[in-house]
């Protein structure tokens, strides 16, 4: 880490002066952070970075100054809390006080959580699989979160002889997990307890020895190893590290009980390795050696594995080997690529095969009877949605189970009998206060790239809404990694759609909601494609009639904080206002820093601007880098200081280089969760406050309620 010289000590007096001479007034004057030369020189160009001393997360100042901007949010919108505390009102009466999960069977025991009323957390739980059994509470949640700000549970596993269970939990909000166990037979925990691990945990056949993962200073999973119960964590055995810092790593058990599987992951290579579950002590073999540019995923069945592969195929094929020749010379192909369709997913069963795939943008399900060779595909009837695999633990079952959503359908759960084709509803989410989908219409409308692709658009909207330019428009769009945003049902966005509101999905590049395609034209050195997308969308939905640019509202978070910034410099005038949760916005000199968590593993996304090509081209659109003297629309930020992700200093940096040179008296505002983390916080309930005071942020700009 490099420290600023010449750092102002008088900054923390200056701080706590304007806190409290400013208390006075009815408005604070907003934070001026401390402008520090710091230069940055590579390929023999040189960027000052004025902020850099933000990165600092235990230095008093940074803190101060992080309050500081804080306690100025709060002045500008405490106005507003009255309508704050309305929109939370609405979102958390949608939501049931008490509600149950759809159990899955494993074992003899079904499966689910359940929530009581008033309480943040989940009561996890397990019944003997007959109508009559009582119900085993296996970990409070709420009860093992008492006196904590955050806490999560990352992963709870039942040993095969369901006697024991496993989890990990983080209370900081890093997501650096601790290990427990505890016995299900007498209810006590045992002693064993491991820091520092990913959150996920594996069990042998043995009921005794567990495989987990631990992380390096950068938060990268990359070393495994077996834990046996009641011995010393210090004589934990490593069985494999990673010594590829672009590699992440993590372990899960077949869903035949057979084997357990090492991954390592990077970007655009993969590689798996196998050892036999009842031999836990034993040696892993490496399922085929990882090479550049092969993607690979295993799934056990039977004198067989099935892989899902990128091996000569963009969209993904299915392949099969026998168990013991695992090498790619011996695969053999099941499904073949296909140029219009993406093959994401995989679930194996005894008999059947499951497919989730994806074409023009919508998801669907393929079932292949293994024995007799037939498939078919499940059908859905609207425009636009999305659809999962979920909870499909046993091997042996007929039933294939997937969750359903749309725009206007609340999450749904079903049962696919698979050898009759019957499909059964086992719960779609209750949204409480009169909600009838039926006053909603969705649909799927095509925006024109500068290119000439057609960029999907994902819309919902009361009916009986009016193309006349009138209509606020809430545009949001993510574009990274390959993952497509998906149009789902949120029962808070009802806040404001009946307010009027167009809700929009821009399906940027950088997703594959188009195919593998659509990814790789929207990362590296194409990475642009992913703003000039968002803005061709904002442009198409303005040109017909659904609303016009100072009714216009975009939010983005994480890598779409980063789309957000970007659009933000290239396009302000389009947008009223904008809000940015977690933005990635510090592009170059995160890209630059090999301890900054994500940075090596991520060079195959954003480049490594070690290489003078993608350092150019990263500058020309890092949000942070490309601040100017210029108009900008209102913005809300926001970030937590113990973002595993998106470290807090990206956003901080940011809204202090705007402050420094916007020419408007738009609002610019920074809201850091001192306790929070990525993800925000992890309560059922309490997440929505900064929900409320997102919308809030917004109606106000439209005078909503004066």
């Amino acid at each position: 880490m490099h420290f600023v010289k010449g750092f102002h000590r008088c900054f923390l007096p200056a701080v706590v002066m304007l806190a409290l001479f400013s208390c006075i007034e009815e408005r604070l004057q907003p934070p001026v952070a401390v402008h520090t030369d710091h230069l940055l020189t590579i390929h023999g160009h040189t960027r000052n970075d004025p902020y850099y001393w933000l990165n600092r997360r235990e230095d008093p100042k940074v803190i101060e100054y992080l309050k500081a901007e804080n306690a100025y949010t709060e002045s500008v919108m405490k106005h507003t809390r009255p309508l704050q505390e309305q929109l939370y009102q609405e979102m958390v009466s949608r939501i049931p006080q008490t509600d149950l999960s759809v159990p899955f069977p494993l074992n003899g025991y079904v499966y689910y959580t359940r929530y009581s009323e008033s309480n943040e957390y989940p009561l996890i739980c397990r019944k003997k699989d007959h109508p009559d059994a009582e119900e085993e509470i296996m970990l409070d949640v709420n009860e093992m979160a008492a006196g904590f700000s955050f806490f999560h549970v990352g992963d709870w596993e039942v040993s095969p002889d369901s006697k024991l269970v496993a989890f990990s939990v983080d209370t900081v909000s890093r997501r650096k997990y601790t290990l427990m166990v505890k016995d299900l037979v007498s209810g006590n925990l045992l002693p064993d307890r491991i820091g520092n691990i990913s959150g996920s945990i594996t069990w042998a056949n043995d009921n005794r020895t567990l495989f987990y993962t631990l992380k390096d200073e950068t938060l990268r999973p990359f070393q495994v190893f077996t834990h046996i119960l009641s011995q010393n964590p210090a004589q934990d055995r490593l069985v494999f590290e990673e010594s590829d810092p672009t590699y992440s790593v993590y372990v899960t058990r077949s869903k035949s009980d057979r084997y357990i599987m090492i991954h390592s992951e990077s970007t655009l290579s993969s590689e798996t390795r196998i050892l036999e579950a009842d031999q836990p002590g034993g040696q892993f073999r490496v399922f085929h050696p990882r090479e550049n540019d092969l993607l690979y995923s295993v799934a056990h069945h039977g004198d067989r594995f099935f892989i899902l592969t990128n091996l000569d195929a963009r969209n993904f094929r299915l392949m099969e080997t026998p168990a013991g020749q695992t090498e790619r010379s011996y695969w053999k192909e099941v499904i073949p690529h296909r140029d219009d369709v993406l093959i994401q997913d995989m679930e194996v069963f005894r008999s059947y095969l499951a497919l989730e795939e994806k074409r023009e943008g919508l998801d669907r399900i393929r079932i292949i009877d293994l024995e007799g060779g037939t498939d078919r595909y499940l059908e859905f009837g609207e425009e636009t949605y999305t659809l999962y695999f979920t909870d499909n633990r046993e091997f042996g079952t007929e039933l294939l189970r997937f969750g359903y959503s749309s725009l206007t359908t609340p999450k749904s759960v079903f049962d696919h009998n698979m050898r009759n084709g019957e499909r059964t509803l086992m719960k779609r989410q209750e949204v409480l206060g009169g909600f009838s989908p039926l006053e909603y219409h969705s649909e799927r409308l095509y925006a024109l790239a500068m290119d000439g692709s057609r960029i999907p658009i994902s819309l919902v909207y009361r009916k009986g809404l009016r193309k006349e330019g009138s209509n606020p428009l809430w545009i949001t769009g993510y574009g990274a990694y390959g993952y497509s945003t998906e149009p789902f049902f949120a029962g808070d966005r009802l806040s404001l759609l009946d307010r009027g509101f167009i809700f929009a999905i821009a399906h940027v590049r950088g997703g594959q909601e188009m195919g593998r395609s659509w990814y790789e034209e929207g990362k590296l050195l194409n990475k642009k494609n992913t703003f000039t997308d968002f803005i061709a969308c904002t442009e198409f939905l303005i040109r017909e009639g659904y609303s016009q640019p100072d009714l216009t509202f975009a939010w983005g978070g994480s890598a779409g904080g980063l789309l957000i910034g970007a659009v933000m410099n290239m396009r302000p005038e389009l947008y009223r206002g904008m809000v940015a949760a977690v933005p990635f916005v510090d592009v170059v000199t995160t890209m630059l820093d090999e301890s900054v968590p994500l940075t090596t593993s991520e060079y195959d996304e954003w480049g490594n601007p070690n290489r003078k090509e993608y350092y150019d081209y990263m500058l020309s659109y890092s949000p942070y880098d490309n601040v100017k003297p210029a108009d900008y629309p209102n913005l809300l930020v926001t970030t937590g200081l113990h973002d595993s992700q998106v470290q807090y200093w990206e956003p901080a940096k940011w809204v202090a280089r705007l402050r420094s040179m916007k020419t408007d008296q738009n609002l610019l505002l920074l809201l850091t969760q001192m306790e929070y983390g990525h993800g925000g916080a992890s309560g059922r309930f309490e997440r929505y406050h900064e929900k409320a005071l997102e919308y809030a942020f917004v109606l106000d700009l439209l005078d909503y309620g004066k």
